[in-house]
């Protein structure tokens, strides 16, 4: 059964990418252009496009912006975004990441050889264009921002970094809470196959994470690690690069938790934008050459710190939300500050379920489900009185007489009991209507192994962080089951769970408001 919505998303995923291809390709005929081969490390052939302002004198010297494309893209991706600002006095050099499409090498996934793929392409455009030495950007979507963050890491030439819908820790993007994220995963694994040539690690890591081998867990996070930017955030902090971030609430790639962790841990300047959508899903527009707040900001970013423009943008709040709910952004002055003010309801009682059946609580599908969110703010729904009490755990607040302001990330703490030693638990926040309709708020897994069997255990578990408005006179509900086809699962035939608040180590739900 998840074999079909994971083909319908790899199809999306690389029918998307045709797409915005489209536009900048019928421009690139019109303005003059360059398509290059750039030598990489080692030697391997880096397929890529050079856009110079028009006009610029062969003596001058002009801010550079290096774009490396996004996971699967072809290297034409950000052509529209690449001309806008060499409108705007920029070099732009962008480039298709080694192992897919045009370019030579294998998918090595943001490993070593691709960080040290971005300061050959720098030292390229130092030596064939225009472009400062002290004046180096660099930017991208997805995979191109994580590896614009491991090179500003290695690279202190790297003054200014646009890292849109990108990740700071891959452990904690797709095995947060111990569980793989398979439609994640999945989609990216497929994707890598049609359009490039994944090394043989990537192929061993990709097939012992889906098969679940945790025989080899510590080898897998020992890869993510090496990948992870903020295993080297104190190089980023040392070469002090100004960093900005913006990402999706409803990314199910890269979910924005990890971000969040890693923008606090920063100590340059740093700005933090996060807005409705799924991965990439907020980008997309201005990838096609239309008008979009995230690389509005990202050229303004640019503008203040390589070419010392005096917009504004180190005087506004650097934590910058939009809500699922509502128009418009609140600014922060720091994330801490989306937390200040909590509000707890318990999870009283005790509740037992049997696990491997999926109660009709879940998360949706991977770009399809948050995607629909971000423009009809339809977010996945369920009947709670409904929902088989046999097979999910369900715990509702009081209603709520006033407008409840969901900011940051909610928290769960209960006490759980198997019968068996290993388990999956996922965690659903609804907000629910007077006719006992939940809109999914957030969600997140949670696995664990090797318990003894009968004995209680404390679960800490993080939602996804999020922004939404729950109206007055609705109430938040807790749901808890085991089956979702987001993630795989660890659950025993005939497992089942107990969730229990004793009075020493009382369970609840808490949850980050809005003051105002």
């Amino acid at each position: 059964m998840r074999r079909t919505p994971l083909a319908l998303a790899v199809s999306a995923a690389l029918v998307a990418g045709t797409a915005l291809g489209l536009a900048p390709a019928a421009q690139a005929a019109e303005t003059g252009i360059r398509f290059v081969d750039i030598a990489g490390e080692g030697g391997t052939v880096l397929k890529a496009n050079v856009v110079t302002p028009a006009g610029a004198a062969a003596s001058a010297r002009l801010p550079l912006i290096v774009l490396p494309t996004s996971w699967a893209m072809p290297q034409i991706e950000y052509l529209a975004q690449a001309q806008k600002l060499a409108d705007s006095g920029y070099v732009v050099v962008s480039y298709n990441s080694r192992g897919f499409w045009q370019s030579g090498g294998e998918i090595e996934t943001a490993g070593p050889k691709d960080v040290a793929d971005a300061s050959k392409v720098i030292d390229w455009a130092l030596a064939n264009t225009p472009a400062d030495a002290d004046r180096v950007g660099m930017a991208g979507v997805s995979y191109g921002a994580g590896i614009s963050l491991l090179a500003a890491a290695h690279d202190p030439r790297v003054k200014a970094v646009a890292a849109l819908s990108g990740w700071a820790d891959l452990i904690e993007s797709i095995y947060s809470g111990r569980t793989q994220h398979l439609q994640a995963a999945a989609l990216l694994g497929g994707a890598g196959y049609v359009t490039g040539r994944p090394c043989p690690e990537l192929k061993e890591i990709l097939g012992d994470f889906l098969s679940s081998n945790l025989d080899k867990e510590d080898e897998m996070i020992a890869w993510g690690r090496k990948r992870s930017p903020v295993t080297y955030l104190d190089r980023i902090n040392t070469n002090g690069a100004a960093i900005m971030l913006g990402n999706a609430w409803g990314d199910t790639i890269f979910p924005p938790n990890q971000y969040a962790s890693f923008y606090e841990k920063l100590t340059g300047p740093k700005r933090l934008e996060f807005r409705p959508g799924d991965h990439a899903t907020a980008e997309a527009t201005g990838i096609l050459g239309l008008p979009n707040d995230t690389w509005t900001n990202a050229h303004r970013w640019f503008d203040h710190h390589l070419k010392g423009v005096d917009n504004g943008i180190d005087r506004e709040q650097p934590v910058q939300l939009k809500s699922r709910s509502t128009s418009g952004y609140e600014g922060y002055p720091d994330w801490t500050s989306v937390h200040a003010n909590q509000r707890k309801f318990d999870l009283d009682g005790t509740q037992r379920i049997w696990a491997n059946v999926d109660s009709g609580a879940n998360g949706g599908i991977t770009l399809l489900t948050n995607l629909l969110d971000q423009f009809l703010r339809t977010p996945p729904t369920v009947s709670v009185p409904l929902l088989p009490r046999a097979f999910a755990g369900v715990w509702q607040s009081e209603r709520y007489a006033t407008p409840q302001r969901v900011r940051g990330t909610a928290k769960v703490h209960t006490t759980v009991t198997s019968t068996k030693e290993s388990g999956t638990l996922v965690a659903y926040l609804y907000d629910v209507g007077p006719l006992g309709v939940g809109k999914l708020v957030s969600n997140a897994p949670y696995t664990f192994h090797g318990k003894t069997p009968g004995q209680p255990f404390a679960v800490d578990l993080e939602l996804f962080s999020t922004a939404y408005d729950v109206p007055a006179g609705h109430r938040l509900a807790l749901v808890v089951d085991t089956v979702d086809a987001l993630y795989i699962e660890h659950n025993p035939t005939g497992a089942q769970l107990t969730f229990s608040s004793p009075s020493a180590d009382p369970s609840y739900v808490s949850v980050p408001l809005r003051e105002k």
